[in-house]
């Protein structure tokens, strides 16, 4: 039995009437609502779904003859003008001299439909249409990099099944600045077609494992930089790591906890060009232990007046 199908224009929020400007216009603003990269923790899968259904559904609609055969057939559309071609090729005829009942509408179960087609109702190679170019099935898996590997770009050697069982090795190349999550294809590079038919194509998710030190956000990393008190307070010039190597970092004096510092070029590539920034948030951190000169310092310090940092803490609580 068919499975029932996705409307891709339900899905990007647009009208069967929508120009492809609309269409653009919704892609973008859904795709940065749902982009997994900005849904941390437990609803990152959710997103990851909901971002791959976006992307599925834009590859179709996004592209005018792709969308054509969409509105004529419905999300079996690959299937069906599949059965056209192989109906064109035998000078017009359906199955049996009429129109394949699940065809009438350009919805029906398309499963069936081929498999009587090609296979002759069970018998191999003796059905009506034996020996007609059927297209190859898509192929899809993930592919796990690291975060210096997007910030870069890569390759990878997939080891894939062909029509033997066998498997056979296909180069993919992952461009610099790849997003968590994003759907690439290489074409030509799934299942071999039938008779002759065209290969389908490979489509495989990125998946961006997480780092100990550089944390994305969209284009932009996000680094905790740990400060001394003496450090934050006097000022002075620091190593950051960056993913393009360690850059000097001047704190100003006085800075303050949580404090953000920008590195202008420091992110991840733009597919329109230029780079992200990297930000460094400062952390202020203590000895855990103390020499007694330094204790001697600290309490210097603390018999020194200084207004009392609480003391806003304090009358906001009372006179809330």
């Amino acid at each position: 039995m068919a499975q029932a199908s996705k409307d891709l224009y339900g899905i990007l929020g647009v009208s069967k009437t929508a120009d492809q400007k609309e269409l653009k216009k919704a892609y973008r603003r859904l795709a940065r609502k749902y982009h997994p990269d900005l849904h941390p923790g437990e609803k990152k899968a959710a997103m990851e779904k909901k971002f791959q259904e976006l992307n599925d559904a834009y590859e179709v609609l996004g592209d005018e003859g792709n969308r054509k055969k969409y509105d004529q057939y419905g999300s079996n559309w690959k299937d069906a003008e599949a059965y056209e071609r192989a109906r064109q090729q035998s000078g017009g005829a359906y199955p049996g001299g009429q129109p394949h009942p699940g065809f009438s509408q350009g919805q029906g179960d398309f499963n069936d439909m081929f498999e009587n087609m090609f296979t002759g109702g069970g018998q191999q190679g003796r059905g009506p249409f034996r020996g007609f170019a059927m297209a190859g099935a898509d192929l899809e898996t993930d592919l796990p990099i690291s975060l210096r590997e997007a910030f870069t770009g890569t390759s990878r050697t997939l080891s894939l099944p062909d029509s033997t069982g066998q498997s056979r090795q296909i180069e993919v190349r992952i461009p610099a600045g790849v997003h968590n999550g994003e759907r690439l294809r290489v074409k030509g590079k799934g299942s071999p077609g039938r008779g002759g038919g065209p290969p389908g194509d490979l489509f495989f998710h990125v998946h961006i494992a997480p780092h100990p030190v550089f944390h994305r956000k969209g284009s932009d990393i996000v680094v905790t930089l740990p400060v001394w008190p003496w450090e934050a307070v006097l000022g002075t010039e620091v190593q950051v790591p960056t993913l393009s190597g360690p850059v000097l970092l001047k704190i100003p004096p006085n800075s303050q906890p949580q404090q953000r510092m920008r590195l202008k070029g420091k992110g991840l590539p733009q597919r329109r060009g230029g780079h992200g920034d990297q930000f460094v948030v400062l952390t202020i951190v203590t000895p855990k232990e103390n020499s007694p000169e330094d204790h001697h310092l600290y309490e210097q310090l603390a018999n020194t007046d200084h207004p009392d940092p609480r003391s806003s803490l304090l009358h906001e609580a009372i006179h809330d």
